[in-house]
């Protein structure tokens, strides 16, 4: 399972918004929805926010396995 949980974390630290992504980062706000939402994003989406933060991928999403059977 992907989460976002970093990506709110790292914004607080650095004192950025939503309105800071969206103005300096360029991310619409469905985009901002989606992540609020826990739902997929593209990449492009995820080095954008990497860019606007200057962080690396980490402090914006986590993975960890989810209880799914094997595909």
């Amino acid at each position: 399972m992907i989460s976002y949980a970093p990506l709110w974390e790292t914004m607080e630290k650095c004192g950025a918004t939503t309105y800071t992504l969206q103005v300096k980062g360029g991310i619409s706000s469905s985009t901002i929805r989606r992540l609020k939402a826990g739902e997929s994003v593209s990449t492009n989406t995820l080095e954008a926010l990497c860019q606007t933060l200057n962080c690396p991928l980490s402090d914006i999403v986590a993975y960890s396995p989810d209880d799914r059977p094997d595909r």
